[in-house]
């Protein structure tokens, strides 16, 4: 019996100090650039947010540039890239990948809850463009 017993309480020591290595969620907020669970996005500071942020390149109502894609566009819809997609986006920047334009810089100065604002901002704009 001991002998079932000692590899059972070796392997729950070894799960409980996994489990403390593991970052709470805070961290993971910060470090995915996500603000917190209770966040609620607000369309219009998101389209002001925008307007001062993003539009430069992406276009007054996110319809594109000849600096940036547009984002109200079937490849940005939610299916195929999340808000989590936008969020690193405006932390780490992006390398070209779906359009003609070069890379994308961070946008350091917008907090994670700035880009939820300008995502819901986004998303509505898609909503009326037919894009879900």
């Amino acid at each position: 019996m001991k002998k079932i017993i000692v590899p059972g309480v070796l392997g729950a020591m070894l799960i409980i100090l996994q489990a403390c290595d593991r970052p709470g969620p805070e961290e993971i907020q910060a470090k995915l650039h996500l603000p917190s669970q209770d966040f609620v996005g607000n369309v219009v500071v998101g389209q002001q947010l925008y307007a001062a942020n993003c539009a430069r390149c992406h276009g007054p109502q996110a319809l594109g540039s000849d600096q940036g894609p547009p984002l109200v566009h079937k490849t940005y819809r939610p299916g195929h890239h999340g808000d989590l997609v936008f969020h690193l986006a405006v932390k780490k920047g992006v390398k070209r990948h779906h359009w003609r334009f070069g890379d994308m810089p961070p946008v350091e100065r917008l907090s994670p809850e700035d880009v939820g604002h300008i995502i819901s901002y986004l998303r509505s704009e898609q909503k009326k463009a037919g894009i879900s």
